[in-house]
């Protein structure tokens, strides 16, 4: 034994000994990933055998490098470096996977300094307890050199050397890149989900591969022309659905209310745990006649998820196959979204109320852009102690604290609400909820009901508000679920509370479960109902334009009127598959709307199948050209006026509506204006703890602010 280990000592102490270590560890590190947190779908002894190969290539390749370095120290620690530096490109890639059951593109790197601004306990909430396992032995590696118990090499590494290993490295990528492609033929030219780059080339290949490719793309945004357009605007025109006209203009001068319901899924509609509805009131909205409720609506977010949801719903254009738009793209792009829309078409006034820092994806850039007057972010209200989540304000507190707020808007007006507790990883405090929980093997999935029920109770509390302000009865109220709140990688636990097997459970019914909630609540319109239509969230504009009366011919939208006869219910998801009212179709695979896979398919369902596919294709792709070269800075639809940033400013947005409308005088429409000058804040009611007695802030009419940092406020 001690013999055996002093062989091991020496050879660790040589710096080839060394080197080789820390490519064995690595490469344990990387298979522990692939198979403790990542799920490839690898079968069989070939694409094991494969998996085995992919990080040796890379690893050799990037620790390869500091042997070139002839100054030993520096050698040793140029390893070290690159060791590190590895070791958190696959960590950070495990917490991104274990959320968004995803790997992280350059775009999402790039832009996480934006994405990162409002996470606290996310990431935290994301770790196991074996996550010691990816930095445990840097930790020991460091302590060893540094005691002196692996000593450095001093000796000169020859010259041959690090060319042989590169050498080596370069021959194993090209092995790995072989068996590779004869596994999956044309592996790095077609547009394979993520996992497969992974599973056949590895982490650090995906990531190059994906650099590569975002490099690309902005140099086709730099070189891109007007007549780039050509193509989109044919699409646009072949795809618009006239307007049914029964239903057009049957909200005009309303103003729009939107609220977008965090990670909420349509399977919370009508489910009850332990015989107690998880969304009551949501429930009766939903069965209102007055509500016009869509029961086979789905998300088509990619990367970008709150953010594409948010895109989508602003501008009818889908968001990016990799990463988001609103923070690779939108601090610069040019919108035609909804507020500048409504605002030049029909007068309308705008806003955004959100509990968390505004730079959180970017939106106090990509606001502007849109031409949202007002952005009532976490500087406007008391964010301290447990009035806050991790993502920002409770939404009980949310809704309540924005009422100072809203009813000094112009009307008629677009505000938007962004709630934000029904978010993974479901955390609320105990006073907040007393709602039974399932007792499934996973948290999160038990959770999930209980900050559903949470959101629904403050939604209640809303609607009450509205209808005891006056707003309600001149309001369109449209509340939609902005993408799945329980990930694929959830779904086998979710699955017995849903009456399914996990061991039957499949992608069908993972696609099936990316139905979330659209309701269009149109007081005093009684002829609603549950729609049983299909469609997604690129949809949403073009339907709220034409129940206002608008006409968006003109306008680079890809979506259509829910209500139009020519409504196309082919519902294109972000990485090319697609649901329809008779079939779904997943990876090429087909299966009928009652989950039976499709394994002879008639002829007739063979080309709708393929026609249906390469329509979905074109579309993501056009809309991929207007966000990536930025399209729409070379084309104005007649009567719109492009949007200038520049003439917005958040900073001092209450204070600017209560100057606006004190100077409008009589012709002010706001509610304060139409109540006299008085607040409407009294007559919110909640059970919100955190504004019980005592122990709330004081609600006055002043133009204070409150710091998103502290419970102070600046009059």
């Amino acid at each position: 034994m001690k013999r055996s280990f002093k062989k091991f000592t020496t050879f660790i102490n040589h710096r080839t000994g060394f080197f080789i270590l820390l490519v064995g560890l690595f490469w344990l590190k990387t298979m522990f990933a692939y198979y403790v947190d990542f799920s490839l779908g690898v079968s069989g002894i070939f694409q094991h055998f494969i998996l085995w190969l992919n990080p040796l290539a890379t690893t050799l390749l990037t620790l390869g490098l500091a042997l070139y370095i002839q100054r030993p120290r520096l050698r040793y620690f140029g390893l070290m470096i690159l060791t590190t530096a590895n070791t958190a490109l696959l960590y950070f890639n495990v917490i991104y996977y274990r959320q968004f059951t995803d790997f992280m593109t350059i775009n999402t790197i790039l832009g996480y300094s934006k994405v990162s601004e409002g996470l606290s306990g996310s990431s935290l909430a994301l770790a196991r307890p074996y996550d010691v396992l990816y930095w445990l032995d840097l930790i020991i590696l460091v302590i060893l050199l540094l005691a002196h118990l692996i000593k450095i090499d001093t000796r000169s590494v020859p010259r041959r050397l690090p060319f042989a290993i590169t050498s080596v490295a370069v021959l194993l990528f090209s092995v790995n890149l072989t068996l590779g492609e004869a596994n999956r033929p044309q592996l790095l030219t077609r547009t394979f989900d993520r996992n497969y780059i992974v599973k056949y080339l590895g982490l650090d290949a995906y990531t190059v591969y994906d650099a590569v490719q975002t490099a690309q793309n902005n140099q086709t945004r730099a070189t891109a022309n007007g007549s780039d357009l050509t193509n989109v605007l044919a699409f646009i025109k072949q795809h618009y659905a006239a307007p049914n006209a029964k239903m057009y203009g049957i909200a005009k001068g309303r103003n729009v209310i939107i609220i977008h319901l965090e990670s909420f899924q349509q399977f919370l509609i009508d489910y009850k745990v332990d015989g107690q509805e998880v969304t009551p009131f949501l429930n009766s909205l939903y069965h209102d006649n007055q509500t016009f409720a869509f029961s086979n609506f789905f998300h088509q977010v990619g990367q970008g998820k709150t953010s594409d949801a948010e895109n989508m719903l602003e501008t009818s254009v889908y968001g990016l196959p990799q990463g988001s738009v609103f923070t690779a793209l939108g601090s610069d792009n040019t919108f035609q979204a909804a507020p500048a829309i409504l605002q030049q078409k029909a007068g309308y006034s705008s806003a955004v109320f959100h509990g968390n820092v505004g730079s959180f994806w970017n939106r106090d850039n990509v606001y502007k852009n849109m031409g949202y007057q007002n952005f009532f972010d976490a500087s406007y209200f008391n964010t301290s102690g447990d009035r806050s989540e991790q993502y920002g304000l409770k939404d009980k507190l949310l809704f309540h604290d924005s009422v100072k707020y809203l009813e000094q808007l112009q009307q008629p007006f677009y505000a938007k609400f962004i709630t934000v507790t029904n978010h993974f990883p479901f955390p609320l405090d105990a006073e907040d909820t007393n709602f039974p929980l399932p007792t499934t093997d996973d948290k999160a999935v038990n959770n999930y009901f209980a900050t559903a029920h949470y959101l629904d109770q403050a939604l209640k509390e809303f609607f009450t508000y509205l209808k005891e302000s006056g707003l309600y009865d001149n309001s369109m109220i449209v509340l939609y679920g902005d993408h799945y709140g329980l990930s694929n990688s959830d779904n086998l636990s979710l699955a017995e509370l849903l009456g399914k097997s996990a061991d039957t459970w499949n992608d069908y019914d993972n696609a099936q479960l990316q139905r979330v909630p659209l309701m269009i609540h149109i007081p005093g319109q009684h002829n609603g109902g549950i729609q049983k239509q299909y469609g997604g969230e690129i949809d949403v504009l073009p339907t709220i334009e034409h129940l206002l009366g608008i006409d968006n011919r003109g306008y680079v939208q890809f979506g259509t009127d829910l209500f139009s006869a020519d409504h196309d219910q082919v519902v294109a998801f972000r990485n090319t598959n697609f649901v329809t009212p008779t079939h779904t179709v997943i990876d090429g695979t087909i299966y009928n709307n009652n989950g039976d896979e499709i394994t002879h398919p008639s002829a007739a369902l063979k080309a709708e199948v393929k026609r249906q596919q390469t329509k979905v294709q074109n579309e993501l792709q056009l809309s991929d050209a207007v966000n990536n070269k930025n399209l729409l800075r070379f084309y104005t639809p007649a009567g719109f006026k492009p949007v200038d940033p520049e003439n917005y400013n958040y900073k001092n947005d209450f204070a600017r509506l209560k100057l606006n409308g004190a100077k409008l005088g009589k012709l002010s429409t706001s509610l304060y204006s139409k109540k006299g000058d008085k607040t409407t804040s009294d007559l919110y009611k909640t059970d919100a703890p955190e504004l019980s007695s005592g122990s709330a802030a004081s609600s006055d009419e002043s133009s204070h602010s409150f710091s998103s940092s502290s419970s102070e406020f600046s009059k």
